[in-house]
């Protein structure tokens, strides 16, 4: 018998715990929002306190005999032909850290596409991982990185056979794909796991013409964010499994040593209801957004100063697999700005965010949620924004580096670094020392600078100037980076 798509059992049994007026002597304190402060009520709306209940001994019963959650997650792996998925309300950042501790332990090897995200970076210093850094594919005109190709997988697991498996990101945020079933058979070859961190690719296996869903493409664990191209809210975060490398309840164990035991059923909820609505109308809805895509595609390309990246751009011999055409991004180097100052200027008058912003690009990502209200309003912001590029001239110019010289020696274990004794020290100064931090612009979140790697004039100048011009560093000790945390001389 066929899985039964029109049900969602998590939003289904939290309508029946309002229905019954189940009473609660148990977290969470507000209790059905009677406690609730009247100014949150007021902002927020009750039917948030409604859905806030406890997971076990309030949706479920104390032993779960229920199996709510169990039958939300069948359904999720019977939508996208996983043999297992688990459900996470905090974000792909610890799923992504759960697959990885799944795959390999301390002290052993694990192959890294050096375009991860931050999170990746996060699960290797806490678990002494020694990471194999697999080169992105480097578009040096663009100064922009895409995934890792099928050869460089292959080389670098013939350099170091002993690495437990591999792990992809794919797609990036700029929409640019891996070719994730050669990388698959690549390390199926030698009896080892792909991971694939797939987090902006929630909408990927309900649309033909979207690049290939890394469970069909033959990945053993894949990472999804809902919140970011799906319905659910921010920290809604599935993980998939399939075939027989990875015992699924190792992955549980990883993934509940890391959660938190207190998992926030809105956010179930959210991840269950995108399930249902894409499984019944997914197809019809990506569709009309990736037609939306490319007509608004096509309006931004006549505006003057704007480039919009395609897939001509992105793809071909050296550079990515496929592409997602759903992130809209805009070289408008032709403006003479950068896009952190445009991005400043769409907040500012007109009340719009941008997706990414970097040097030379701002992006706008489309989802199905997008209309031709949401696109037109997005035209009228940039019509604008280009008819006020004299305003913005003279935007201070990030030094970016060169693919070889942004690539720095990793000279410790990330971990290691980490934990050892720092020092901070004049950016100036920190030529040749050792980095004991993480420093990541943010959007996108791929580090460029990575705890153990010996740090280097261009990529320091880099950073600085990109500070000057606008880059957010989150994760630097200093955000102005007028110091960096290294290593301690002894």
């Amino acid at each position: 018998m066929g899985a039964n798509h029109a049900e969602a059992p998590i939003l289904e049994t939290l309508a029946r715990y309002q229905d019954v007026d189940e009473l609660g002597f148990t977290p969470p304190g507000h209790k059905h929002a009677r406690g609730a402060d009247p100014r949150a009520r007021a902002v927020l709306g009750d039917a948030v306190f409604f859905g806030d209940v406890l997971a076990n001994g309030g949706l479920d019963d104390r032993l779960t005999r229920g199996g709510v959650l169990a039958r939300a997650e069948n359904l999720m792996a019977d939508a996208v032909h996983a043999d297992h998925t688990f459900f996470s309300t905090c974000g792909s950042s610890l799923s992504v850290k759960a697959a990885m501790l799944a795959v390999t332990r301390p002290g052993h090897r694990l192959l890294v596409g050096r375009d991860a995200h931050k999170s990746v970076v996060a699960g290797l210093i806490l678990s002494g991982v020694e990471p194999v850094w697999v080169e992105p594919q480097w578009d040096a005109a663009r100064h922009l990185a895409h995934p890792p190709s099928t050869a460089a997988y292959d080389k670098a697991f013939t350099e170091h056979p002993d690495a437990d498996g591999a792990l992809v990101t794919s797609p990036t945020p700029y929409g640019a794909a891996a070719d994730l079933k050669g990388i698959a058979e690549v390390c199926h070859r030698r009896g080892k796991p792909l991971v694939v961190d797939e987090a902006w690719g929630a909408h990927l296996p309900f649309h033909d013409d979207l690049p290939a869903w890394a469970m069909d493409a033959g990945a053993d664990i894949c990472v999804t964010s809902i919140h970011k191209m799906g319905s659910g809210l921010e920290q809604g975060s599935v993980f998939h499994l399939q075939g027989d490398l990875v015992d699924p309840a190792e992955l549980a164990s990883r993934a509940d040593l890391l959660g938190t035991t207190s998992p926030n059923v809105l956010i179930y909820a959210g991840i269950d209801a995108w399930r249902r609505q894409m499984v019944e109308h997914g197809h019809e809805l990506i569709g009309q957004a990736l037609e939306l895509a490319s007509h608004t595609r096509t309006a931004i390309e006549a505006i003057d100063g704007f480039h919009v990246n395609d897939a001509k751009d992105f793809c071909g011999p050296g550079l990515a697999a496929d592409f997602d055409p759903l992130p809209v991004v805009m070289d408008i180097s032709d403006l003479g700005t950068s896009g952190y100052r445009a991005a400043d200027w769409l907040r500012a008058h007109h009340h719009i965010d941008a997706h990414l912003f970097d040097h030379r690009r701002i992006s706008a990502q489309l989802t199905h949620a997008d209309d031709e209200g949401t696109t037109a309003r997005l035209l009228t912001a940039l019509r604008e924004l280009a008819g006020h590029a004299a305003e913005l001239r003279d935007a201070p110019q990030v030094t970016v580096p060169s693919p070889a010289e942004l690539r720095m020696d990793q000279v410790l274990l990330p971990r290691d670094a980490y934990f050892a004794p720092h020092a901070k020290v004049p950016a100036t100064d920190a030529v040749g020392r050792i980095a004991a931090e993480m420093i990541t612009p943010y959007p996108p979140g791929i580090p460029v600078v990575l705890p153990g790697e010996r740090l280097t004039e261009p990529v320091l100048k880099y950073l600085v100037t990109g500070v000057e011009a606008g880059m957010f560093l989150p994760d630097a000790a200093d955000q102005r980076l007028d110091t960096v945390r290294v290593v301690a001389e002894s």
